[in-house]
């Protein structure tokens, strides 16, 4: 869990928040053990921009993986950052509902970690498709 918490750290220090201030990295491990991370990218023209969870699972996807096995994110301030509602559903997509998310401070500490059924309980997948 440390690798992936420093891919996080790292990724935060990358975002594009000149409007909010509010950096935050992410990234998640895919099924090989692959770690792949993202960060906020802002636009002027508000929801233009994205998360910094979208952006690693593009990265995931951009290569090759196709499910996630653990994801970490780390957000600005010292409340709690845990993935939007957006996010959850789309990290639904790519992770069943016992994937564990590990939500952390700026300087890496773990702050708590949920499952996403927890984060999303209930939710709707892939299989309600099928």
């Amino acid at each position: 869990m440390n690798d992936l918490i420093a891919a996080a750290k790292a990724a935060r220090l990358k975002a594009y928040a000149p409007y909010s201030k509010f950096l935050v990295g992410a990234a998640l491990r895919d099924e090989n053990g692959k770690i792949h991370g993202g960060c906020n990218i802002e636009n002027a023209a508000y929801p233009q921009g994205w998360c910094a969870e979208t952006s690693a699972i593009a990265a995931m996807i951009m290569a090759g993986g196709h499910s996630i096995a653990e994801m970490a994110v780390i957000g600005t301030g010292d409340l709690l950052c845990t993935p939007c509602g957006g996010c959850r559903q789309k990290i639904r997509e790519f992770a069943r509902g016992s994937v564990k998310i590990h939500m952390c401070g700026e300087d890496g500490t773990l702050k708590q970690t949920m499952t996403l059924d927890e984060l999303l309980p209930a939710s709707f997948g892939p299989e309600n498709l099928a």
